[in-house]
């Protein structure tokens, strides 16, 4: 399960050691952590342990809730749209394998870090007949080129880190020893950022993006 903590003044909040989708006991605690994150005003470095980063929805927990589905598709765009305007600074540590919900996720982020050695970026939408919501398309569309996008988006493509980096869906690579901490120096010296006007300059940038994922939200 998710678990939060801190180094060099940076909040370093480790997703789990599984999959890391997104039940709602998972959401529950990610949800809480952020509010610790905001309220202390840190900067956000989040990560996996292990083969992931995030498989993001839990398809198993929704097939068994049909009836639960949507409010759950609409929280998770809630999670989406509060990364993506959350008033810190913000590193996706990627770990490992970021599919789906995951990448989304990943996106979120202000910048992102992958290993180069292992793990894939993957939205796979198209090849599970699961078309993007209006929110999600935004923000896939709201981060990495155009040409970047399209290919994501329309082609579930597997990329490594290096080919992801190549693309600007992620900011870099780094070896495995040394991604958390990369990804911590990263963000470490923006510590101190003013949350109001960071929090603001974001809901500008994202504005779409950050309106349609809440829209769908309720």
């Amino acid at each position: 399960m998710p678990d939060l903590t801190t180094t060099d003044g940076v909040s370093v909040l480790t997703l789990g050691d599984d999959e890391n989708r997104f039940a709602p006991t998972w959401l529950d605690e990610v949800e809480a952590a952020l509010d610790d994150v905001v309220a202390a005003g840190t900067p956000l470095v989040t990560v996996g342990a292990g083969k992931f980063y995030s498989n993001g929805l839990d398809l198993e927990w929704a097939q068994a809730h049909p009836d639960d589905f949507v409010p759950y598709v609409a929280r998770v765009e809630a999670l989406l749209a509060r990364v993506l305007a959350l008033p810190v600074p913000t590193v996706a540590a990627v770990n490992g394998h970021a599919f789906g919900g995951g990448g989304l996720l990943a996106l979120a982020h202000d910048w992102r870090l992958m290993r180069a050695d292992r793990g894939f970026f993957c939205l796979p939408e198209v090849d599970i007949a699961l078309p993007f919501t209006p929110g999600m398309a935004a923000l896939v569309q709201a981060k990495p080129t155009p040409r970047a996008a399209v290919d994501t988006m329309t082609t579930g493509a597997r990329l490594g880190g290096t080919d992801a980096a190549r693309a600007g869906i992620v900011d870099g690579t780094a070896p495995e020893e040394s991604l958390l901490a990369d990804a911590i120096a990263k963000v470490a010296p923006l510590a101190g950022k003013d949350r109001t006007a960071l929090g603001a300059i974001k809901e500008t940038m994202f504005g779409p993006a950050v309106g349609l994922l809440r829209g769908s939200a309720g």
